[in-house]
């Protein structure tokens, strides 16, 4: 009779562990994940929020840094953002996701309707028609804890990849609240 608690007891522990390792070895999110702490229904929804993209400081020319602010502002219920915002560049059917900016530590931020916060796409532009580059036409954002999206046109040009055009020369920020 005791085996059965035991064996219960040993399946949950292992789940959970299973369900903690969302990053690589390093801890650092990988995939679509954005780091997200929120486990609860107080996660800012992207339908619950306005977005706004830009105005950009696009980079002129391959081989030149550009950075693309991104404002949003709660139109709905007190909600929190705990950890990264989910970026993803697309050109057709090949999509590369954005990292986290590795000097960056996301902090948990709660908006009331009406509240404020920002934060920033980093890339580098590529060469277009380069194997390496994605030219990527949107930009899907997601927030942490909530599993919708939105998509926004991407015109900032192709993206120069580290190793090839998957993996994109990009971070993006953590979120800021205004007035920090």
């Amino acid at each position: 009779m005791r085996a059965i608690p035991i064996t219960v007891t040993a399946l949950a522990a292992a789940l959970l562990l299973t369900a903690c390792d969302s990053g690589g070895s390093d801890g650092k999110a990988t995939g679509a994940d954005t780091g997200s702490k929120n486990t609860d229904s107080t996660a800012c929804r992207i339908g619950e929020v306005g977005l706004q993209v830009g105005p950009a400081n696009a980079a002129p020319a391959a081989g030149d840094t550009g950075n693309v602010p991104v404002t949003l502002t709660n139109q709905g219920a007190q909600c929190t953002l705990d950890g990264f915002p989910g970026l993803t560049l697309a050109a057709g059917s090949s999509t590369a996701t954005v990292p986290a900016d590795e000097a960056g530590q996301a902090q948990k931020l709660t908006l009331a309707k009406g509240d404020t916060a920002s934060f920033t796409l980093t890339y580098v532009r590529g060469k277009a028609g380069d194997a390496k580059s994605l030219a990527a036409t949107s930009l899907k954002i997601a927030l942490p804890g909530a599993s919708d999206a939105k998509s926004f046109t991407w015109s900032y040009g192709s993206v120069q990849g580290k190793s090839d055009a998957a993996h994109p020369d990009a971070s993006v920020t953590a979120f800021q609240q205004a007035g920090d």
